[in-house]
């Protein structure tokens, strides 16, 4: 995994050398295996990377010619105009050129070579066939790849930066088009530290990620940082987007009949197909495994598809009311041969690392999963390893969260849209109500119905437009990046996407049960993780840890500037005084909602350091 940025001046001056290396430094986490740049007219591309695949010559940027079809390896070195370029070697007879930097895997690279023929290629690298599809296809070269990416490509025959994002978003790429020109990086953090944009908030934005927890659409929570939605690819020219084409992660249509028997079969060959891929790497790899359906099916087929035991990570939580989760993942674990780790994740690590988790999630989402993310990526990172594959994506595609089956519920019985509540929704805490906080959510839910879509699909698929890519994928990449580790999802796969989505009602949500299918089948393949029993949800402590010192924390967030302005300071107090009292998980969760955005608003608005635990960051009024 790497980090990308790039500028493209409207003016024709090349970018500065100081603006390039403010970005490189910026996303120098992302990245901490090497560095390259390009500096092409009025365009300059920097990368820093994360050696996953090709250690030896897949340095980048990349290069390549239409005509020739060769391209040169990567130096991570400066090229800035073509007596640099001949000198280092790169075919100039070619009558188009263009030069690749991307943040991702392309899972099917050893696939495209084969499929391009003749095209000598010059490295090992996955990220060079993209290359050359482009200059084949133009535009629609994306439809050709299988993985996650970010790509910016420039092409100086058309004086044009073309930038890609994988169909599901998991890996991130953010643009702002300013009088200047138009700038783009992996993180918005990066815009801002290299004094391209300056980090302003949007109060519609703020208003979604009090009440839903992230935010929503192409608009991301500061005023003029756009994300490119996830499956876009824009053509750039003379600093603005001109032309922007859509590529779908999900298939249109409803259901397709299918027997049970017939869909179990189906699953198994997907499943292992894309755990396969997703097993590519020239460094050593491993997985976090919950107590959970998705990462015990994940570690079932890593084990068939491995000969050596694999690397299992495992959080959870000690002396609190919340399931630990540890047990049964040891269970399964042990049934499955794997080298087992555990993670403690305590109080003690709430109140030291949370100002610096709230640092890295610059997009934000207020999401407490980060909290265990960011310690299993650091227990990765220790235990020597790069690549970690997880189970994002299995609830989604597969059907198994519980709001699914309330939506299904006539009204009587319980049933209610999904996010049809805000987290402060009737709390008193805020000054006002917040205004269209549930419109960008209506939105994607309008559009996932189109197409004869069930309403169970519906739901799916308005999750994986807004929820996923915004909540889940971004938590993930910032968490895992924050220490140079790479996460790969193996649900999120075009394949296992065609298949599960389409899959019937029935074997999605059946006798109260979410992810029927995928429950069946690892009652066969891997027994011990008890597929069918009741088990609680997945929740990290947080409300009873903020209760037991909620006294002496509300003040301190009620001061805040950012939580002054939209909440009355009394009625926080309140909050965070009742917050793991018995008054309610709703209570808790408002109480982190604002803890941690008033970490955030601290360090991405008011440009504040976060030097401490929690009490120093807050005391601290700069």
């Amino acid at each position: 995994m790497c980090g990308i940025a790039g500028i493209m001046n409207r003016s024709g001056a090349a970018p500065g050398d100081a603006v390039l290396q403010a970005l490189t430094k910026a996303l120098a986490h992302r990245g901490p295996d090497g560095q390259g740049r390009v500096i092409s007219g009025a365009t300059g591309l920097v990368h820093t990377r994360l050696a996953i695949i090709d250690l030896e010559t897949g340095d980048q940027p990349l290069f390549a010619s239409q005509n020739t079809e060769k391209q040169e390896a990567g130096t991570g070195g400066t090229r800035t105009g073509t007596k640099q370029e001949a000198r280092t070697g790169e075919t100039r007879t070619g009558t188009k050129k263009a030069a690749l930097i991307a943040n991702g895997e392309i899972y099917n690279y050893i696939e495209l070579k084969l499929d391009m023929g003749r095209v000598e290629f010059r490295t090992g690298s996955d990220c060079e066939p993209p290359l050359h599809l482009y200059l084949r296809h133009g535009l629609d070269f994306p439809r050709h790849l299988r993985g996650m990416y970010a790509i910016a490509i420039y092409d100086p025959a058309e004086d044009s930066l073309v930038l890609a994002r994988d169909p599901f978003g998991i890996k991130p790429l953010y643009y702002a088009e300013t009088a200047e020109g138009l700038a783009f990086a992996s993180e918005p953090q990066a815009l801002f530290l290299a004094g391209l944009v300056k980090p302003v908030l949007r109060p519609e934005a703020r208003n979604e990620l009090l009440q839903l927890q992230f935010t929503t659409g192409a608009g991301t929570v500061f005023e003029g940082v756009h994300r490119l939605l996830p499956g876009e690819t824009v053509q750039v020219r003379g600093g603005r987007v001109t032309d922007r084409l859509s590529r779908k992660a999900l298939p249109d249509g409803g259901p397709i009949e299918v027997s049970q028997s017939a869909a179990l079969r189906r699953l198994d060959e997907v499943l292992s197909d894309s755990v396969n891929i997703h097993q590519r790497s020239d460094v050593p790899y491993g997985m976090f495994l919950s107590g959970g359906i998705d990462s015990s099916a994940l570690l079932a087929m890593m084990s068939r598809l491995n000969e050596r035991p694999v690397q299992a990570f495992t959080a959870g939580f000690s002396g609190t009311d919340v399931a630990d989760e540890r047990q049964l993942a040891r269970a399964v674990a042990e049934a499955a041969g794997a080298d087992h780790t555990e993670v403690e994740f305590s109080e003690e690590d709430f109140w030291a690392l949370l100002p610096k988790i709230a640092a890295v999630m610059d997009d934000p989402a207020a999401d407490y999963a980060v909290l265990p993310t960011y310690k299993l990526a650091a227990a990765a990172k220790e235990a020597g390893l790069k690549v970690v594959l997880t189970g994002e994506g299995g609830d989604e595609l597969f059907g198994g969260y519980g709001r699914y089956r309330r939506l299904r519920r006539a009204r009587l019985l319980g049933g209610r849209p999904m996010r049809e509540r805000g987290v402060f929704d009737g709390l008193g805490v805020l000054r006002g109500e917040p205004a269209g906080w549930r419109d960008g959510f209506a939105k994607s839910e309008q559009e996932a119905a189109q197409g004869g879509r069930t309403k169970l699909q519906a739901a799916q698929a308005a999750d994986c437009a807004d929820w996923l890519p915004h909540d889940l994928l971004a938590k993930l990449d910032r968490c895992l990046m924050a220490h140079g580790v790479e996460g790969r999802v193996p649900f999120l796969d075009l394949k296992v996407a065609d298949f599960a989505l389409r899959l019937p009602d029935r074997l999605k949500v059946r006798r109260g049960r979410g992810k029927w299918l995928l429950r069946k089948w690892l009652q066969t393949a891997l027994p011990a993780a008890l597929p069918f029993a009741r088990k609680r949800g997945f929740t990290v402590p947080v409300g009873e840890w903020i209760g037991g010192r909620g006294r002496e924390l509300g003040p301190l967030v009620a001061s805040r500037p950012g939580i002054e302005e939209i909440c009355l300071p009394n009625a926080v107090e309140d909050l965070f005084a009742a917050a793991g009292s018995g008054s309610g998980r709703r209570t808790g969760q408002a109480a982190w909602g604002l803890l941690f955005y008033a970490l955030w608003h601290r360090r991405h608005i008011e440009g504040l350091e976060a030097q401490g635990g929690v009490f120093d960051v807050l005391g601290d009024k700069g």
